[in-house]
């Protein structure tokens, strides 16, 4: 015979049951007196009760981005953004043609990007994200490959290489009273890649840096910190030389006499800027020397201290988790999109920088 507590514990325990069990209680206060009734009684009304907020649990729904459009804290965990209004910003600078992409699926185009942007973000698995908005686990990977094709050739269209006044305007102060020439800030910077099966492949894409299989990309911002240049990828390998030569800028028309690029010592680079007269700020080599001049170490440090800027905007972009962990073999081919996407859409996130930088 159950004491009365010990039939409330079980009910509580075992909610799941709980039609089963209050049968089996009601069939055993037949037998017994009117205090064990009393009990029953009780346990039934706990029973229903349970039933009731068994009845009221949510039920599973799709993800909508205009149901959180007044929560800026859901919409920065999902896509990276401060706010929603940042996010519609990326979706209308897209035009029109977002309507018209050939992906068979019931979600709207706005939340087939919060989709894309979720799995840029989170780097969440597609059958996670199959279950968040109801579609199969192909159509996720369908979806954010079209996505992705999309968000690259629209953002690639858009000029974000400033002008020498715009760059001028726009400087911060401590930075115009010491390097006031400065185009752009550059810097590499690797994604680690599952090693792939190909010997020559692994060979090729191994970072003795990095000490792992990687993609390397040569990154460039304003002073004000607008990424205004990102090469394509290359093998882990590859010198950060021979990025810079292989990319756009080299192009003539990106510099004008007289300016001035910032970057690391690795980037010996001077000569191929020569012929544009345009001059490379990097700290200096030693060179023999025991030791660096005054002047040099003041030098050095301001170049320091204001190089800063491209590696919190290469922090900034690695904040989509994508690139924070190794691409599957399966994504390798994509690799260059995704690493460039990523970096782009900073670009519509409130700058970094301050104005008295």
């Amino acid at each position: 015979m159950y004491h009365a507590t010990e039939i409330q514990t079980f009910i509580l325990t075992e909610s799941a049951d709980v039609d089963v069990v209050a049968a089996e209680v009601v069939m055993e206060v037949d037998n017994n007196t009117s205090e064990n009734r009393q009990d029953a009684s009780i346990s039934e009304s706990l029973s229903t009760e349970d039933q009731s907020v068994q009845c009221n649990l949510p039920q599973r729904g799709v993800l909508h981005v205009d149901s959180f459009a007044e929560n800026d804290r859901i919409i920065l965990y999902y896509t990276g953004f401060k706010n929603y209004k940042q996010f519609m910003l990326l979706y209308s600078v897209l035009g029109p043609c977002v309507n018209h992409l050939s992906v068979c699926c019931h979600l709207k185009s706005q939340d087939q990007l919060f989709m894309t942007l979720i799995k840029l973000r989170l780097a969440k698995d597609d059958f996670e994200l199959s279950i968040l908005f109801d579609i199969s686990e192909k159509l996720v990977s369908k979806v954010f490959i079209c996505w992705l094709n999309f968000l690259f050739y629209q953002l690639s269209e858009i000029d974000f290489w400033p002008s020498r006044q715009v760059v001028s305007e726009t400087m911060p102060m401590h930075f115009r009273a010491q390097f006031p020439t400065t185009r752009v800030i550059i810097d590499a910077t690797e994604v680690a890649i599952q090693k792939p099966g190909h010997v020559g492949n692994q060979s090729a894409s191994f970072s003795s840096y990095k000490n792992t299989n990687t993609l390397k990309v040569l990154v460039g911002c304003t002073p004000r910190g607008l990424i205004s240049f990102v090469s394509d990828a290359y093998a882990g390998s590859t010198s950060d030389r021979q990025i810079c030569e292989r990319s756009d800028l080299m192009n003539k028309s990106l510099f004008s006499s007289g300016d001035s690029i910032m970057a690391d010592r690795g980037f010996n680079v001077q000569d191929l800027f020569a012929a544009k007269d345009v001059h490379v700020n990097i700290p200096s080599f030693l060179k023999g020397k025991s030791q660096l001049t005054a002047a040099e170490v003041v030098k050095d440090r301001r170049i320091a201290a204001k190089r800063i800027h491209i590696e919190r905007v290469i922090g900034l972009a690695k904040t989509f988790k994508i690139l924070k962990q190794p691409l599957p073999a399966k994504r390798v081919l994509l690799g260059n999109r995704i690493i460039k996407v990523c970096f782009l859409l900073c670009n519509f996130k409130t700058s970094i920088v301050g104005s008295s930088a």
